[in-house]
């Protein structure tokens, strides 16, 4: 009987045994499952944010690439306009050097010193000029100051008595550059009338850069 009894005992024991290993295994897995799907998901969105950081990244590489593309397309745009700009005014330039060997380039030279010394109102003017005009120049000089007295005297009733010389030092006679024209200066080069025609030529261009623009590019905003 006791034996019996000790027996039961041993089963129950067993049995109880049993049933909390089983117990303790299915926990175990539970938890180990629930703690696996913890990992997944937060690897998943560790994956998403990653992937989103990286498109993100991207965008705005292309966008950089993009932006940076079309501002050299822009800088090449511009700077082949100008090109075509200072093409024209060199053009435009050696029109002026083509005026300046024509039989008309003296009465030009003698408005152009009328014009500098209205401009200048000054008493003791230096007249500038290219070498190859010094002969001209010369010729026209005192007419040109008539003419500039003549003017005053009709206009205000003045009678001025300008002294108005031409450079002596040939080392300082204008650059071909200049197209021709005259540079005139007063009080020790203070006061300086540039009418060489490389000067008018670029004032022109200069108002009228707008048009010409519009003429050559008519589909720019620039």
């Amino acid at each position: 009987m006791a034996t019996e009894q000790i027996r039961q005992m041993v089963n129950f024991i067993l049995q109880e045994a049993h049933e909390k290993a089983n117990e303790i295994r299915v926990k175990t897995e539970h938890d180990f499952n629930l703690e696996k799907q913890t990992l997944v998901h937060e690897a998943k969105l560790n994956i998403q944010d990653e992937f989103t950081k990286k498109e993100k990244d991207r965008q705005i590489q292309e966008r950089i690439a993009r932006s940076t593309e079309v501002g050299t397309c822009r800088v090449k745009k511009m700077k082949l306009r100008d090109e075509l700009l200072q093409t024209l005014l060199k053009e435009a330039g050696a029109k002026c050097a083509v005026v300046t060997r024509g039989q008309n380039y003296p009465q030009l030279l003698q408005k152009l010193i009328v014009q500098g010394l209205i401009k200048m109102e000054e008493n003791e003017i230096t007249v500038f000029c290219r070498g190859e005009d010094v002969d001209t120049v010369q010729t026209i000089l005192e007419p040109a100051v008539a003419e500039y007295v003549d003017i005053m005297k009709r206009e205000s009733g003045v009678t001025l008595k300008p002294v108005v010389v031409l450079n002596a030092d040939r080392s300082f006679d204008l650059q071909e550059s200049t197209y021709g024209g005259v540079l005139m200066t007063a009080i020790g080069g203070k006061i300086v009338c540039d009418n060489t025609m490389a000067a008018r030529l670029s004032l022109v261009y200069e108002e009228l850069l707008p048009s010409i623009r519009a003429i050559l590019f008519p589909d720019s905003t620039q």
